[in-house]
């Protein structure tokens, strides 16, 4: 996810940049602005940033021929290493006939794996397959060299800035994700 988290950073990266109030940001004169129009340039930037993230992923869904919450199931699992049908349900909003579905169409793929959970002997945990995990990086190797390119190009002030940002991002989000579901 972090891979994917830098796709469209050079945008952002513009902003971040105005904010330490340089006039000139990678060889592009700027003109002054209002910290009000800064903000709001900012804020374009982080939605349209997430609308291009959006984008990405659902091309190589379709690409690969599976469905979105079959992405962000592999998401999750590649994040948190292991997880059982019912986090993977919450997690996609799938009922648990359509996650049955989904991680059958995963396991085929030799995406996944499924155990038998240790402390629930009727229970079934979920893991990435080591082949899988290749697998996916293949998918995105090339925005991989593209980030890995982008984010080469900033200084270590720069970079620590651009982390910053999107490690706060990151806990707005989580904290946002807890107040709706605290008033469900």
């Amino acid at each position: 996810m972090i891979v994917l988290a830098l796709l469209h950073l050079r945008e952002f990266s513009y902003i971040i940049k105005i904010l330490e109030n340089k006039d000139n940001v990678k060889g592009i004169s700027m003109t002054k602005s209002t910290k009000t129009d800064l903000k709001k340039r900012a804020l374009e930037a982080v939605r349209d940033y997430g609308i291009h993230l959006t984008l990405f992923r659902n091309a190589i869904s379709d690409r690969l021929g599976f469905n979105v919450t079959d992405m962000e199931c592999l998401r999750l699992l590649f994040l948190k290493g292991i997880a059982t049908p019912s986090e993977l349900a919450r997690h996609t909003g799938l009922t648990s006939g359509a996650t049955t579905a989904m991680l059958d169409r995963l396991e085929k793929a030799g995406l996944i794996e499924r155990r038998p959970n240790p402390d629930d002997r009727r229970g079934t945990l979920i893991t990435p397959a080591k082949s899988g995990a290749e697998k996916v990086a293949s998918w995105f190797e090339s925005a991989r060299k593209a980030q890995d390119e982008l984010i080469s190009s900033y200084s270590e002030k720069e970079l620590e800035i651009i982390s910053d940002v999107f490690e706060r991002f990151t806990r707005l989000w989580e904290q946002e994700r807890e107040r709706v579901r605290r008033k469900q």
